[in-house]
């Protein structure tokens, strides 16, 4: 009896076919399609590498200590910091940090080290960074954080503000939609090792289309005391962590905190282990004229052809006789690795992203660790870790 079920099973089966199954007439609206054309590529050329610090603590932080804003600005000067942002938690005021860490008499922009407008985000949903060139009403941003994320997104929108996903796995782990966001924290603290999930977690969004920025923060709680009284518990972790672990580079346009938050949001950043260590630049050159075309966080339209990709490290502390190890990604898998040495360190390779459907790239860089005096222990924490890009992106729709 089952042999013959089976076998009118198998007759049914192939008299209906799969067009009265209805599986050959439908279409997938979301398959890729050939885009529109894409903005065209900003200059490689006009502009200014910029660097700083993006997540950092001052003694408006309750749980902070020995750490004053104009501490902060003083030392950041000392390290050749371009541009901070001082990300105080904002529960701890209720919100209200224009009253607060702005109204600070210490808190002052200068051109030679540019202030950025900002705050912790601090949620039982988990952290986020706010950055703005200029003051904007972050208390109705702390007034809807338990609120669905529609609402969210709406009032970030109003704001005009930058949102950046902080140490997104573990403790305080961001728990909104990363459709809100423009940045991800993908290297939190001088403990790179800790890390490893929240660059899993920026994969997955790059893969599934989301064009986030990749970017730093140290995180920094604590300063050293002035005078022995003045220590804490704590203190010790100055010379673990503090400003600069990681530092984050911007290519802006121009030295204004408007072109710091531009260049965050357009990606054209990468992350050093602290402001002494190599710069990572990661460039693409399309046509294979030798001329590079785009850097890491430009999207353009592949042609299916081949592109030439260049990786080089840039600054004093690129050591002559080292050698460091590039590890490239594509779409969240590891591609290759090669390495590259002396101080006009470059690795190359070439690959052909897909004609239609989304591609991207991005490397990270490990060697020998870069001395940092004034955080002397944070080479420990760091490991091989030199630093990393953002991506190189072909295909990725800009209205996703």
């Amino acid at each position: 009896m089952r042999s013959r079920i089976v076998a009118a099973g198998l007759f049914l089966a192939g008299c209906i076919g799969p067009s009265l199954l209805g599986q050959s007439s439908h279409i997938n609206p979301w398959e890729p399609v050939n885009l529109a054309p894409l903005p065209p590529i900003a200059s490689l050329s006009g502009g200014v590498w910029m660097k700083g610090d993006l997540h950092v603590h001052s003694r408006h932080s309750k749980e902070s200590s020995n750490n004053s804003i104009g501490k902060i600005l003083s030392y950041s000067h000392s390290v050749g910091l371009d541009y901070i942002c001082i990300t105080d938690h904002d529960n701890h005021v209720l919100g209200d940090v224009e009253h607060h860490t702005w109204a600070d008499p210490e808190f002052k922009s200068e051109d030679s080290l540019l202030l950025l407008y900002g705050a912790e985000w601090t949620t039982t949903r988990g952290h986020g960074n706010v950055f703005s060139a200029h003051p904007y009403d972050h208390q109705r941003l702390y007034d809807v954080r338990d609120q669905r994320d529609i609402v969210v997104g709406a009032v970030k929108k109003e704001l005009g503000v930058h949102l950046s996903a902080n140490h997104p796995s573990g403790k305080d782990h961001f728990g909104y939609s990363y459709d809100m966001v423009d940045s991800i924290e993908v290297w939190n603290s001088a403990l790179w090792s800790k890390n490893a999930n929240a660059i899993m977690i920026w994969d997955d969004m790059l893969s599934s289309g989301r064009k986030l920025t990749g970017r730093g923060g140290s995180d920094a709680h604590h300063g050293l005391p002035d005078t022995p009284e003045q220590a804490t518990k704590n203190s010790p972790q100055a010379k673990y962590n503090y400003i600069g672990t990681p530092t984050t580079w911007v290519f802006a346009k121009e030295r204004t905190r408007q072109s710091v938050v531009d260049a965050l949001t357009n990606g054209r950043v990468s992350v050093s282990a602290n402001p002494y260590a190599p710069r990572v630049e990661f460039y693409a050159d399309l046509d294979q004229d030798g001329k590079m075309d785009m850097m890491m966080g430009d999207n353009t339209k592949a042609t299916g052809k081949p592109v030439k990709f260049r990786v080089q490290l840039t600054g004093k502390a690129v050591l002559a006789d080292a050698t460091y190890t590039v590890k490239v990604v594509k779409d969240g898998n590891p591609y290759n690795t090669y390495t590259m040495t002396g101080r006009a360190a470059v690795a190359e390779f070439t690959d052909t992203p897909l004609e239609k459907g989304r591609t991207y790239y991005r490397v990270t860089v490990e060697g020998p660790s870069t001395p940092y005096p004034q955080v002397p222990d944070s080479m420990k924490l760091s490991e091989p870790m030199v630093g990393l890009s953002n991506p190189i992106y072909f295909n990725f729709d800009p209205n996703f």
